[in-house]
Formats: C-alpha cells, sequence, structure tokens
C-alpha cells in the first residue's frame, strides 16, 4: 500500500494568512462605516426634499400660506394637539397619532425619522423625529407673537430661508426649529436654544431651503439670545464631538425672509 504526500499549511503560513486577514478587515471595515453614513445622509436628504414638496404643495392649496407650526383644539373630552409633523388626540387615557398640518391628512409615514438621529423627540407620543420646522419666521404657532404662518411671497431669498432640518437638542429632537436671536414672530420665546440643528452626518447637519434645495451644511454657530445658553451649546459639543449642535448663522439671516 502506498501513499502520496500531501502537502499543507504549516503554522507559520496559517499565522501569516490569518494576519492578512485582520489588516484587510481593518482597513475595509471604516469604509464601509464611511459609505454607511454617506447613505444615511442622503437618504436624509431625500426625506427633506419631500417635506418641501409637501409644503410647497401645502401653499398652492392655502391661499400661499405655509402650514402652521402647531395649535390646538380642546374637544369634549380631551385635546387635539396640531403640530406640522403630526396631530395627537387625548381623550383620557386614549391617544391617538394622525398626519399633522404639512400633510393635509394623508398618512403618517417613516419619512420623518432621519436615519441617523437614534433619541428620543421632545414631545410626546411623536412615532418619528429627528427633524424640525422654521417656527421663528416660517411656521409660527397658536401661543407665538405672530400665530399665523409666514406665506411662500412674503420670502424675499428662498435660497437663503431655511425650510426643514436636522433638529437636535440635549434632551431630544425639537421639532420646532427657531433662530439664534429674538424675532418679530416670536420675541417673547424664551426657549430658543432647545431649536438648534443636529450636526450628526459627518460634522454636518442637512438642511431644505425655501427654494427647494436640499444640502449638507458645515458652519456652525453657538451665539444665541439669552446668551447665557451658549455656553450650554458649547458643553454639549465638547462631550459629544461626533454630533455637535448649533445655529446655521450666528445672527437671524439663515432663518428670516429677506
Amino acid at each position: 500500500m502506498s501513499f502520496e504526500n500531501k502537502k499543507a499549511f504549516t503554522l507559520l503560513e496559517l499565522l501569516v494568512v490569518i494576519a492578512i486577514i485582520a489588516m484587510l478587515t481593518a482597513i475595509i471595515m471604516p469604509a464601509l462605516g464611511k459609505v454607511r453614513r454617506q447613505g444615511k445622509a442622503v437618504f436624509c436628504l431625500s426625506n427633506l426634499r419631500q417635506m418641501y414638496i409637501a409644503a410647497a404643495t401645502y401653499t398652492e392649496t392655502n391661499d400661499d400660506s405655509f402650514p402652521i407650526a402647531y395649535y390646538e383644539t380642546p374637544t369634549d373630552t380631551g385635546t387635539i394637539r396640531y403640530n406640522w409633523d403630526f396631530a395627537v388626540l387625548e381623550d383620557g387615557a386614549n391617544i391617538e397619532v394622525t398626519a399633522g398640518t404639512l400633510w393635509q391628512g394623508d398618512t403618517i409615514d417613516k419619512v420623518q425619522q432621519c436615519p441617523s438621529f437614534k433619541g428620543n423627540s421632545n414631545s410626546p407620543h411623536d412615532p418619528y423625529t429627528g427633524y424640525n420646522y422654521n417656527t421663528s419666521f416660517i411656521g409660527h404657532g397658536q401661543y407665538e407673537n405672530i400665530p399665523a404662518p409666514a406665506k411662500k411671497s412674503q420670502i424675499r431669498n428662498s435660497a437663503g430661508c431655511v425650510l426643514f432640518g436636522d433638529g437636535q437638542w440635549s434632551g431630544g429632537a425639537n421639532k420646532f426649529m427657531r433662530s439664534p436671536l429674538r424675532a418679530p414672530g416670536d420675541r417673547t420665546f424664551s426657549g430658543r436654544f432647545a431649536g438648534t440643528q443636529g450636526y450628526r452626518h459627518s460634522d454636518k447637519t442637512n438642511v431644505v431651503w425655501a427654494d427647494g434645495h436640499a444640502a449638507p451644511f458645515k458652519r456652525l454657530f453657538t451665539t444665541v439670545n439669552p446668551s447665557r445658553y451658549s455656553a450650554d451649546i458649547e458643553e454639549y459639543n465638547e462631550a459629544n464631538k461626533r454630533r455637535k449642535i448649533g445655529f446655521l448663522s450666528p445672527d437671524n439671516s439663515a432663518y428670516d425672509l429677506k
């Protein structure tokens, strides 16, 4: 009986192969992570673009007015809170969530969930979260100094007036975007520091402007009124370097109608 000699891997060769695989994995994994993050950013921009289309459609059927950011109506047994994204009917212990004013009665869609935001909404009962709406100058609301929403024709520079964006604050996502300084429509509002943008897409925040173009935005500002809250924003950013928060301009120029 004869036996053929069969060549096998030596222990050294096996260790070399394992080392090469480990090196390739170390090189490929960060690249895959970057591609995944870029994919989420693109998906987010698509969501914001769809929100713009919904807002533009709303103005065409509502006398050129944008959807109101929020208002509430009492009922015999509870309250209906209408927001731009969702409407929440609180009837005793029963909670019903439907589409908000932006969607004109259409069903709720996951388009309102930023794929890169993993936190909670500052508003209870919202099934999806991560975006905010220019409330200081566009949406206004029932308890603002100017309750009625702005009209599309009032915007002089639509390419420089933000409409929707990545909302984020230390306590979650606030869906009411605020300008950093007092505005005619909300000059008595004191919580504008919470209406910041989330710079969570590779140090950029995604926004869609009133002319319909959606794009990442890199510049970040922490100037806010009251000024004491600037330190809170900067402290948060120091502890969350990859998911900072801030405003799009040091003044109201990125938010106003001019």
